[in-house]
């Protein structure tokens, strides 16, 4: 029999408190009160000098808790980065200013810290909330430092998913639940006891379980029974430095970033090599995070190694364009140690002269110049410069730092130490060229391999997407290299064909206005990058046989919205601008985008133009605010991290394996539960491109293509009409399944997932039609009818699971994934929280957003009623809703300010829920908690508690009250057929929406 949750919790709570977990169980805090008090406490034995061994006073307290009730989960995160490490209080006594440290993270296992855990604390709702969906809440485990609630842990038995914690957790958030002390929460664990995921605390819309990650050891081998999770993650020092180390803070998406074990694994092994002088490299693959790892890991040389003068970050000149310098900036702008990007080779001199122990970005080519020819031999500031002890980590190492250079670098630093970061390294097989005796491998250039995390790897943890690759090349072509076969506009049009008309899937197109994804077009040279962006124009126009499909259309009727990019530096053949083509190209921006971008502007336009494209920035959710598509050459193919880019196409012929791999990679970035691969679409030398992936592949994936790349059109189409004919041998129609038993329905539900799963793989080709459907025969009205019978059948099954005690783990051929969420149910649909999100950043923009002006936030608020207008047809109901607070907000802009708006919208539908029921209840003198139930319970036309309404109806007093009453049998029929007729048309339109 499964544990129950009791036991789960407490075999938990004796895991953190054994042995050297160092945790202490504090039984006695329940309630906020008890936390503040035990939070004062602790404070005031950390700070007895400081307060002079006098307690705090009540109104003292009060200001130390104003301090601490963080507006977001992120406000707290900068405010417990510290100062030089000390996370401060302040406290105004009489003239004095008292500073207190509530935690200091150079006490990690000892010294001032603290660490309590505690268990079903009550969070409970607040006074001011009559609305029903306000209800106290019980909390399963809180870790505490110092008294601050850090981490919180919310646990399942094995019938349930760790799905359910997670979705128990969002609630909470939305509900206001984790405000007060418990505000300061930095980091969230879900388990069900077998499966175990831990993510970085953020706001109710912001919450995406695709962040959530497993923990896996040193060799990638997941660790998710929750007692081993509790071992490796949750006991001091982990636990702490999980909070003081690897969360971060990203400046731009105003969000935590808890780091995943690889890139803690990675950093920890650069911090055992800086120990004994050892240099290395780290190979990660692309897509991974690896900007961020390679931060953190400079970052922490400094903190850890006190031998080390200056850590520097090396990038090379062609990548200051691109995201990395924007992207430290960002992680760095609330961190203990400057970060300063050198201006030009004098500030990087005068930096590395300078006392301050500090990180530097700074490019390879000054650190060049300036050791060949603005130091002098002999001064004091070069044999200053020259000894120092310099920790180099090299963002791209594969190709950011010749080996010749390297040379030279090492020869002149003879104390350095040198860390490479690449998601490509270069082996035997795809060495550097020969250079005399220089090194020709990632491994001989910078030492032995310090960590590996290759795509399988993090395509099994769920770090990154798999590829989906089409060559859609001219077949049979004797010589596939031939340019003359693609330089023509025939060709061209066929390209953007394809891009337009055929990647309605692959664009996203079925998520709705404002939530498409975007691609980039490659091609070989400038020249042809420009006469791409003319075309589209003509194609945009009208003036081509092109012409963009109405089923296109109806998403987005203002597709494609297009851009072009190239490195400024690119000084190879092909790379000729055209001025006055470039000048036309940012004037088309600058219309789109009310940008007001010259020529010699182009680096803040490549800057502009990299933050919408990666839509970080909560102005760039506005579809007003965003781009479709953008032609480049080489720029943004490395480096440059957008997780809603879905495809690359490639026109230009293959490249070598490190530049394929990095290409492909600006595609696989986790995003939202659709995307569920990166897409890559070539257009030439089908056959030279099909060898050159799977060589690539091969090389940076341990030897196989397997998980890599998903299936191609010739093995997934013959799979979705087996699966096809599957389904229709377990459901003949989506009739037949109501009437089922619960052991057919899991049968059936088994069917749909796989029948779903194949055939949005098969929708995402460029081949696929809809007219196909005839032929396979199903239509896609007939699908959504399975796909809602399924959805019933998998909320039976969950309430039958949730009733049978018998051992799950001897019924593992029974099982159904109970998670799966649908992939081919193509809902362009405008998307709930997508509205909610637009009008929360509206209400509450982020403090550092630009300060707008009233027309152009009415703007903003004209573009939400378009897509609440929008919902009007699907939902009228809550898009009334919708609309009165949209009108509110309008009126007065500080109505809702600092609130959540998904709890706002919530609650309202709750009240119109509670006045529906109570309408009802005193027409029929029914009883209200029974309809309740019945309203929030009810599935297919069935009223589950129906006997029960039946039996507390008071049909006497409607007898009193009522002439020509109806005879009993007939009043409880048609109270009956009123009730479904009330929960069809009231209430379901108010339920549905919330998933």
């Amino acid at each position: 029999m499964p544990e129950l949750e009791k036991i789960i919790e407490k075999k938990l709570i004796e895991q953190l408190i054994y042995g050297e977990s160092q945790w202490t169980y504090r039984e006695d805090l329940k309630t906020e009160d008890d936390l503040w008090k035990n939070f004062k406490y602790i404070l005031e034995q950390n700070n007895k000098d400081r307060l002079n061994g006098e307690a705090l006073s009540d109104a003292e307290f009060e200001q130390v808790k104003n301090q601490l009730q963080f507006s977001s989960f992120y406000k707290a995160g900068e405010w417990l980065v510290g100062e030089n490490g000390k996370v401060m209080v302040h406290v105004q006594r009489d003239t004095e200013r008292l500073h207190l440290v509530v935690m200091n993270h150079e006490h990690i296992a000892g010294g001032s810290s603290v660490y309590e855990v505690i268990n079903q604390y009550s969070a409970l709702k607040s006074d001011d909330e009559e609305s029903i969906a306000e209800r106290d809440r019980r909390f399963d485990v809180t870790l505490m430092i110092n008294g601050l609630p850090m981490i919180h842990i919310e646990l399942k038995n094995r019938q349930h998913s760790y799905m359910d914690a997670f979705w128990q957790i969002k609630k909470y958030i939305s509900e206001g639940k984790f405000t007060g002390i418990f505000s300061a929460v930095q980091m969230f664990v879900v388990s069900n006891g077998v499966d175990t995921k831990y993510f970085a605390a953020a706001g109710d819309t912001e919450l995406n379980p695709k962040f959530m990650s497993g923990w896996v050891d040193t060799e990638n081998n997941p660790v998710s029974d929750y007692i081993d999770f509790a071992k490796s993650v949750l006991r001091i020092p982990q636990a702490h430095e999980m909070i003081a180390r690897y969360t971060v803070l990203d400046e731009d998406a105003k969000r935590l970033i808890l780091l995943r074990p690889y890139q803690i694994h990675a950093i920890e092994s650069i911090r055992e090599a800086s120990r004994t002088g050892k240099s290395g490299y780290v190979w990660h693959t692309t897509g991974s995070g690896k900007t961020l790892t390679s931060y953190k890991a400079t970052r922490n040389l400094l903190m850890d190694i006190p031998a080390i003068d200056k850590a520097i970050f090396l990038i090379d000149r062609k990548d200051l364009d691109a995201q990395t310098t924007m992207a430290f900036q960002a992680y760095a702008n609330n961190d203990l140690v400057d970060v300063d990007e050198t201006d030009n080779v004098n500030d990087l001199k005068k930096k590395l002269k300078s006392s301050d122990r500090q990180v530097i970005v700074t490019t390879i080519q000054k650190m060049q110049i300036l050791i060949s020819k603005r130091l002098q031999e002999g001064t004091t500031e070069y044999s200053k410069i020259k000894n120092l002890k310099i920790a180099f980590v090299v963002d791209e190492c594969h190709r950011a730092v010749t080996p010749k250079t390297k040379r030279k670098l090492e020869k002149f630093f003879g104390r350095s130490l040198w860390y490479g970061f690449t998601g490509t390294p270069r082996f035997a097989e795809n060495p550097y060229p020969q250079m005399g005796d220089l090194a020709r491998t990632t491994e001989e250039l910078y030492g032995k391999r310090l960590h590996k995390y290759t795509i399988q790897n993090a395509i099994h943890d769920n770090a990154v997407l798999g590829f989906q690759v089409e060559h859609n090349g001219a077949k049979n072509l004797e010589d596939e290299t031939n340019a003359s076969v693609y330089d023509n506009e025939t060709h061209m049009l066929k390209v953007l064909d394809i891009i337009l008309n055929k990647s309605f899937y692959k664009l996203g197109f079925q998520n709705g206005k404002g939530k498409t994804y975007e691609g980039l077009l490659t091609t070989s040279s400038i020249q042809l990058a420009q006469k791409y962006y003319e075309l589209l124009c003509k194609v945009k126009s009208g003036e081509t046989s092109l012409v963009i499909d109405e089923k296109i259309k109806q998403v987005l009727p203002d597709f494609p919205k297009f851009a072009i990019t190239y490195s400024v530096t690119e000084n190879e053949e092909g790379s000729h601008v055209n001025q006055e083509k470039m000048q036309k190209s940012l004037n088309d921006y600058n219309e789109m985008f009310g940008t007001k971008y010259e020529l010699s502007q182009i680096q803040g336009y490549n800057g502009n133009l990299n933050k919408r494209l990666a839509r970080k920035d909560a102005k760039f959710k506005r579809r007003n605010e965003q781009l479709d598509l953008v032609i480049v050459v080489d720029r943004l193919l490395t480096g440059f991290d957008a997780p809603c880019m879905s495809t690359i196409f490639i026109d230009r012929q293959p490249m070598g394996p490190h530049d394929l791999i990095q290409a492909f990679s600006r595609t696989n970035r986790i995003f939202d539960k659709n995307k569920t691969y990166g897409q890559i679409v070539t257009f030439q030398a089908p056959k030279l491109f099909k060898e050159s992936v799977d060589n690539a592949v091969k090389l940076y994936s341990a030897g196989s293509t397997e998980k890599a790349l998903v299936a191609e059109w010739e093995e997934i189409e013959p799979a979705f009409r087996k699966a096809l004919a599957a389904l229709k041998v377990s459901a003949e129609t989506p009739e037949k399944v109501t009437p089922m038993s619960i052991k057919e329905k899991k049968v059936f539900v088994k069917m749909f997932q796989t029948f779903d799963h194949l055939f949005a793989q098969l929708k995402s080709f460029t081949q696929y039609e809809d007219s196909m459907l005839d032929d396979y025969g199903i239509t896609e009205e007939e699908y959504d009818k399975y796909a809602g019978v399924y959805k019933n059948a998998l909320e039976e099954i969950k309430l039958a699971e949730a009733e049978d005690d018998s051992d799950k783990e001897h019924q593992e051929d029974d099982t159904v994934d109970l998670d799966y969420e649908l992939m081919a149910y193509s809902s362009t649909k405008i998307d709930y929280e997508y509205i909610i999100n637009l009008i929360q950043n509206i209400v509450t923009p982020s403090e550092e957003a630009e300060v707008i002006t009233p027309e152009e936030r009415q703007k903003q608020i004209e573009e939400v009623k378009q897509y609440v207008e929008e919902m009007q047809k699907d939902n009228p109901k809550v898009a009334e809703i919708m609309l009165q607070l949209i009108n509110e907000i309008a009126q007065d802009e500080n109505k809702y300010k600092g609130q959540s708006i998904l709890n706002i919208v919530e609650n309202m539908k709750l009240d119109c829920i509670n006045k529906v029921i109570s309408d009802f209840c005193v027409t029929w003198y029914a009883s209200k908690d029974d309809v309740m139930y019945a309203a929030l319970h009810y599935r297919n036309g069935e009223i589950p508690n129906e006997s029960v309404i039946k039996a507390t109806i008071d049909y006497q007093s409607y007898k009193d009250v009522h002439e020509k009453a109806l005879p009993k049998f007939r009043y409880y029929t048609q109270c009956m057929a009123e009730l479904r007729k009330t929960l069809d048309e009231e209430i379901k339109p108010l339920l549905t929406i919330a998933g």
